[in-house]
């Protein structure tokens, strides 16, 4: 079973000088003889060990919060990116598991089983075009308004799924 919980989690740099002398990094496991190192999700890291699991941005650099989710460890951007700002479906609102593949549509991130059409509540998968009036989805057949909302429609390209990236150890 996938953990699904989401931390946040502080990233503090601090001086190695000689109190770090016996401590292990939690990324590469080797000793910290850095001047700096981080702590964060209560263990300690080289400043060069603590990265995104997508972009391998390291996280020192780019700011004070990373987050865990199903054993990824992700910047603030990533995370919005494969799970929405709230880490939940943009439909049902319960969490989305990180081993699970999502629909994606205008910034928001759905189950794929909670990506259908309002109307008649068919499943959309990539390729299927559809409307997205108002936060809602419309298939290509309901669409609110006819012909007016044309400009609006929208397809759904193979990208539109996507499975979380996991990190190779």
């Amino acid at each position: 079973m996938v953990n699904s919980r989401v931390e946040a989690s502080a990233v503090a740099v601090t001086g190695g000088g000689g109190g770090s002398a016996g401590r292990s990094c939690a990324g590469c496991g080797g000793r910290i003889a850095d001047r700096f190192l981080l702590f964060s999700m209560e263990r300690y890291w080289h400043t060069r060990c603590l990265k995104c699991s997508c972009c391998h941005a390291q996280l020192g650099e780019i700011g004070t919060t990373c987050y865990s989710k199903g054993g990824m460890i992700l910047c603030k951007n990533d995370y919005i990116r494969l799970f929405g700002h709230s880490g939940a479906c943009s439909a049902c609102g319960q969490s989305i598991p990180a081993s699970e593949m999502v629909m994606r549509a205008q910034g928001n991130v759905y189950h794929l089983k909670c990506f259908t059409c309002a109307t008649c509540r068919n499943r959309l998968v990539p390729g299927d075009r559809f409307h997205y009036v108002n936060g809602t989805i419309f298939c290509e057949h309901d669409r609110p308004g006819g012909a007016l909302l044309s400009s609006h429609l929208t397809s759904l390209q193979g990208n539109g799924m996507m499975p979380d990236q996991k990190v190779k150890g």
